[in-house]
């Protein structure tokens, strides 16, 4: 069973749609990995496991928006839910879990990081760190993605299809980072506030899958439906529980006696 023939359009064949996806994804390995290089020849070392994160998470995300997954996810539920999990839910914590900006932060001048530490400190971004914000954008965009016929609308439209991909994948990094703290962040919340927000946002998120199992989006058939909202539910699963598993790790590091826990980064 497929998704019906009038969602499926030119955008399915449209490489330079999918170019323009990958692009970013493929600038952005080439400058973690120069950073690395740099930071290692002339700073101390970069620990191995994160370039490696790094590196599997943006794979991650270009297999999603290029190449066979990237074209089946058009036709069949079942792929772009697939998708879904490796975009919006996989790459962004492997990514956060690289910890970018501590890289950054580390290889640039003294006068450019102050600059930077300036920007990671401004109203928007707190705003964007925000659990409750970053929630809203994450599974309140999958809720209106599935509900709405913007579904159908991203496999008719080109750039409805560039904006979503995008925001599937933005959307899902700031959510991480919103929870875990991995790379210096000015505006932290507590433990508590945090844990409360990402079990409302994992319900949501629960309840959207079995929705769509009941519900299926318009276009798509009840079989995949029911197989997609599977994948949905069991593959988000895995990665709730990691990123669940990291927020209490660190939980616990920051509540035990005599440690403390620097104010500019914390290390997994």
């Amino acid at each position: 069973m497929h998704i019906d023939n009038h969602t499926h359009s030119h955008v399915s064949n449209d490489i330079l749609v999918q170019i323009i996806l990958a692009f970013p994804f493929i600038l952005l390995l080439v400058i973690y990995l120069h950073a690395v290089y740099i930071l290692n020849q002339h700073k101390r070392k970069w620990p191995i496991h994160r370039p490696v994160l790094w590196t599997i998470g943006i794979l991650s995300a270009v297999v999603t928006v290029n190449g066979p997954l990237a074209d089946l996810a058009h036709i069949n539920f079942t792929a772009h839910m697939f998708g879904h999990i490796l975009l919006g839910m996989l790459a962004p914590l492997l990514l956060a879990l690289a910890a970018p900006m501590t890289l950054i932060l580390r290889t640039l001048p003294v006068t450019a990081s102050r600059s930077m530490i300036k920007v990671l400190g401004s109203k928007s971004i707190r705003v964007l760190s925000n659990p409750i914000i970053t929630s809203l954008l994450n599974v309140g965009g999958l809720w209106l993605l599935y509900t709405t016929d913007l579904f159908v609308m991203m496999h008719e439209y080109s750039l409805v299809y560039l904006l979503v991909h995008l925001h599937i994948f933005m959307a899902g990094y700031f959510f991480t980072i919103s929870f875990i703290y991995i790379d210096p962040i000015a505006h932290r919340t507590s433990f508590v506030f945090r844990s409360i927000v990402l079990l409302l946002a994992l319900t949501a998120h629960s309840i959207l899958s079995k929705y769509i199992y009941s519900h299926p989006p318009k276009g798509v058939s009840a079989v995949e439906a029911e197989l997609g909202a599977k994948i949905m539910y069991y593959g988000g699963d895995v990665i709730e529980i990691v990123l669940v598993f990291i927020i209490c790790q660190q939980w616990f590091k920051n509540s035990r006696p005599k440690v403390k826990e620097s104010k500019q980064e914390v290390y997994l």
